[in-house]
């Protein structure tokens, strides 16, 4: 039975089960042009040792990147490192390993998060997009299905823009979009493809079966709570593994690659909220025997190579998790002997190569470069004036403007959905965090990459209720973020921030109350002088929190929030409410907004 990418949920247990299954065996197209083999089982068990090496090359966390192109700043992409981003750089490399590997020894996957992050994959699912009468083809299919790619395992992030996006995406990939442990919320049956199985042949003897099972991140029932709840459910990637692995070999897998949308710390931003590891790659390849190796993603980090000793099998499975946006490409280098009528794993090695040492495949710049001139079109059109420049370069350990600005805008936008509520007389604040150190607003024109530059994530806003005492147990937990400071010790601006691996995006700046952080306390002890207007908060006093729906569902395992009533939601990225505000106001007066109200300090002294 074929895979019909287009039927959506609401198949019978049966039905599900059926076409999820049938539809995960495929065979890549390398492997049908590839000689026929020219040996046979007797061949092979003669005393010749028989040998066949191929390689598995690995992409994660593209996020949209297509050409080496950032869109917020409206040039080539450069970081300190001078990392290269996306997938026309990718190819060139790509092209390089099966020139010499050859291509019928290769195989190319992907570990998800592939249509949201950048204003190209934006425009392709808000402006213009996929899902129309005769919509476009999303420009991530076109490169992916031009590159070759064989599999990719589906990330969290491929649910942002609801299921009908990502089912036209998937109908629209030449590929698999593997998930196994994204079920059927009434069957509890496979939504997506759990594995696909590939066919390499060998210049000797059978040709080698390989299963890529994919896995994909429980965080989902969470982070995309609003487009996923009643329609799937995402049970642990272990629970999965321990399922499908036994059912892989028992099909005749020789080999047995684990694409995992998840990192491997064995740590999760979700709390006690969900039974399950966010970042449980690690844990797979330790629990579950019969894994090769694991392509690592969602952790935004590169890892070459690294090892966890199974503890059934004591055998190694190699990690390897290549940098995201396309700035690394991950290769699992396999070498399998002949034995005993069967092919098995004699080393597995992993490696990464590095993007910016590729020129753009001028095919893929050719296949998409009209798709590349309507988003720069896009983002560079004008839509207000701004009084001043404002950064947010010292937005994570000062007050500054910028930052400022996105609060005003979601509580303006709060206490406007409120107004004529039993909850209008309630005060409104909000949280947001320096989500870009690079982001920035001009003086003079601002255009829609400038505004959209604020906010990179498609989060949409909501209205939750808090007592002053949890709001301060807010605070506490956000203020984490920084390094443990004391009086008179050097403060590095660089190296203050981020303890405890806290990314960026999850310290807050609570807009609308006064507080100071005390840098040299110990984390939890660090807030004092908590004030509304001039007063000490009320611990009972009651308080609307504007607070973006990531961290309302549980992101960043902020305390409160997620049980809090919620008072009003809307569907609607908190990026265009910014760019909304700024065509209706057209001019941004920093002025009007922007006030310095939390500080670092050490016993009272401030830090800057």
């Amino acid at each position: 039975m074929a895979f019909d990418r287009r039927t959506f949920l609401g198949t019978t247990a049966a039905t599900g089960a059926a076409v999820a299954l049938a539809g995960a065996t495929s065979t890549p197209a390398a492997a049908a042009d590839a000689p026929a083999a020219s040996g046979s089982a007797s061949a092979a068990s003669s005393k010749t040792p028989r040998t066949y090496a191929f390689t598995v090359m690995g992409t994660t966390d593209l996020h949209g990147n297509v050409f080496n192109w950032d869109y917020f700043t409206d040039k080539e992409f450069d970081d300190k490192a001078h990392n290269d981003v996306g997938l026309a750089k990718i190819s060139t490399l790509v092209e390089r390993v099966r020139a010499e590997k050859g291509r019928c020894n290769t195989l190319l996957i992907d570990a998800g998060d592939t249509i949201q992050g950048t204003q190209l994959s934006y425009y392709y699912a808000k402006v213009d997009p996929i899902t129309a009468r005769r919509g476009p083809v999303h420009p991530m299919a076109q490169a992916m299905n031009a590159i070759g790619y064989d599999a990719a395992a589906l990330g969290n992030h491929e649910f942002n823009y609801g299921i009908p996006v990502l089912r036209k995406f998937q109908e629209q990939c030449r590929f698999p979009l593997l998930g196994a442990n994204a079920l059927d919320a009434k069957t509890l049956q496979p939504a997506f493809p759990p594995y696909s199985m590939h066919r390499l042949r060998t210049p000797h003897g059978p040709d080698v079966k390989v299963a890529v099972l994919g896995l994909t991140n429980p965080g989902i029932a969470i982070w995309d709570k609003a487009n996923v709840q009643g329609k799937m459910t995402f049970p642990g990637l272990e629970e999965q593994a321990a399922k499908y692995v036994p059912r892989l070999r028992s099909m005749g897998a020789d080999v047995v690659i684990v694409s995992a949308h998840s990192g491997s710390s064995g740590t999760s931003s979700y709390g006690d909220q969900l039974p399950y590891i966010e970042n449980a790659a690690g844990l797979v390849a330790e629990q579950v025997p019969g894994i090769d190796a694991i392509l690592v993603g969602h952790a935004h980090t590169e890892i070459p190579e690294y090892r966890v000793k199974n503890k059934a099998t004591g055998k190694d499975v190699v990690l390897s998790e290549p940098l995201k946006w396309g700035q690394r490409l991950t290769l699992f280098d396999f070498e399998l002997t002949w034995a005993k009528g069967r092919w098995s794993v004699a080393k597995v090695s992993a490696q990464v190569l590095n993007s910016n040492t590729a020129e753009e495949d001028p095919k893929i710049v050719r296949l998409l470069s009209d798709e590349h001139r309507k988003v720069v079109a896009y983002v560079n059109q004008v839509i207000g004036t701004s009084t001043q420049a404002m950064s947010s370069a010292e937005g994570p350990v000062k007050d500054v403007a910028i930052i400022d600005l996105i609060n005003h805008v979601q509580a303006e936008t709060v206490k406007g959905a409120l107004a004529g509520t039993e909850w209008a007389a309630l005060p409104v604040l909000s949280q947001a965090s320096c989500f870009s150190r690079t982001a920035a607003i001009p003086a003079g024109q601002v255009t829609i990459k400038d505004a959209a530059g604020l906010y990179p994530f498609e989060n949409t806003l909501e209205a939750r209720l808090l007592t002053g005492a949890q709001l301060k147990d807010y605070l506490e937990y956000s203020a984490k973020y920084f390094v443990q400071t004391a009086p008179g010790e050097v403060v590095d601006p660089a190296k203050i921030t981020n303890a405890e691996a806290t990314p960026d995006y999850n310290y807050d700046a609570v807009y609308g109350l006064s507080y100071d952080i005390d840098i040299a306390q110990p984390k939890g002890s660090r807030i004092s002088g908590l004030s509304f207007q001039g007063k000490p908060v009320d611990p009972a006093a009651r308080f609307v929190l504007a607070v973006n729906n990531y961290r309302a569902s549980g992101g960043g395992a902020f305390p409160h929030v997620p049980q809090a009533k919620q008072l009003w939601a809307n569907s609607d990225e908190i990026r265009n409410t910014i760019i909304q505000w700024v065509k209706a106001k057209g001019t941004v007066d920093p002025a009007q907004f922007a006030s310095v109200d939390w500080r670092l300090t050490r016993a009272g002294v401030p830090v800057f």
